[in-house]
């Protein structure tokens, strides 16, 4: 019998190519998409994924490859798991990275258990990494995508072995510019339909109005201080500051100033020189292994501590209750708390945590 796999289908390229190359492979395919009530458009025109045209797009496609389709209903999942944390974090003073939780919780949590409802052996989709599996430690392995400028293996570290267990992904040995060949040649209506960009969820031009309105009275504004604790000028609310930032700050000091720091029960944002933008260490907790863990800590890897981050060499030195101490070869710019720091060996991802807290 063949295999039957459901693929995520947001209406774009890479997931409709995912679609199709799995039917030329011989699996029974079934398209769906999550419907989670997102505007399609920003005001500046840019994409979004999971708009209700991209909806369409993924339906028009399924027909195209004559695949049955289904739409998933995660409205109140989305607003439960991603949109609140998203607005949580912000509050607490860290950045999110809501395109981890949505793969954790929503892609490979409630898409993956509606396709197991419908007999799915696998789930797929468009994102670019590889999957092999270790016959000696009888795991699963998730490793960077052939395509180094597109590899996404970063917002994949919090799956967990059963995940994995049922997922694909067709595209993992692929360049994109080979999909969107495979994709012309095919005839696939979205081939050269532009990439989604940015927040799902948000269709301003900014999240601050976003935040304004859900976060509303508990936005307040602060002092601007430096490392000395003298005020340089006020903020309009934490929510509206991250680690590394210079635009808006407003501060005419006669040469540039950066965020270092936000400190919530002060309610301050502190600010200092490109130089101080830069840590050496920080604590990353609420691990994930997907490598299994057998090798004695300290533990040599690269780390990524953002997705576009190249990775840097590092040391990872446990500190007990699911947390690990990260000491970088070479200071890195920018460590923010609230994003994730993904470990790697060569091209296999070991697993990642979330940034807690810099050191020095």
């Amino acid at each position: 019998m063949k295999k039957r796999v459901v693929v995520a289908m947001s209406g774009g390229v890479d997931s409709s190519t995912a679609a199709w190359l799995l039917k030329e492979k011989g699996y029974e395919v079934i398209g769906a998409t999550m419907c989670i009530g997102t505007p399609d458009r920003s005001e500046t025109g840019a994409n979004r994924c999971c708009g209700f045209s991209d909806i369409e797009d993924a339906r028009r496609v399924a027909l195209q490859l004559e695949i049955p389709f289904y739409v998933f209903q995660f409205k109140e999942e989305f607003e439960k798991e991603i949109i609140d944390y998203f607005c949580k974090e912000y509050k607490e003073g860290r950045t999110p990275n809501p395109c981890i939780l949505c793969n954790e919780k929503l892609k490979f949590g409630s898409f993956l258990e509606r396709a197991m409802e419908l007999g799915a052996d696998y789930i797929a989709t468009g994102h670019y990494a590889r999957l092999e599996f270790d016959e000696e430690s009888g795991q699963y392995l998730l490793k960077k995508g052939i395509d180094r400028k597109k590899d996404q293996s970063y917002v994949l570290f919090s799956l967990r072995q059963d995940q994995l267990k049922h997922t694909l992904f067709p595209l993992g040995e692929l360049q994109k510019e080979e999909v969107r060949k495979m994709a012309f040649e095919t005839g696939l209506r979205v081939h050269d339909k532009p990439e989604s960009q940015e927040v799902c969820f948000i269709s301003e031009t900014s999240y601050h109005s976003f935040l304004s309105e859900r976060l509303k009275e508990t936005i307040t504004a602060g002092p601007i201080l430096d490392r000395e604790g003298n005020v340089l000028g006020r903020h309009k609310g934490i929510p509206f500051y991250t680690i590394g930032q210079r635009r808006g700050l407003r501060l005419a000091k006669g040469r540039p100033l950066y965020v270092i720091g936000i400190d919530r029960e002060k309610n301050a944002i502190l600010v200092g020189e490109e130089g101080e933008v830069y840590g050496n260490s920080f604590i990353a907790h609420s691990l994930n292994w997907i490598r299994p863990q057998d090798t004695a800590f300290p533990i040599s890897c690269k780390v990524k501590i953002r997705y576009n981050h190249p990775g840097a060499e590092a040391v990872l030195s446990s500190t007990g209750e699911n947390a690990v101490e990260v000491n970088l070869k070479i200071p890195q710019k920018a460590i923010t708390p609230g994003q994730a720091a993904v470990f790697y060996e060569g091209d296999t991802v070991l697993g990642g945590g979330w940034i807690k807290e810099v050191i020095n």
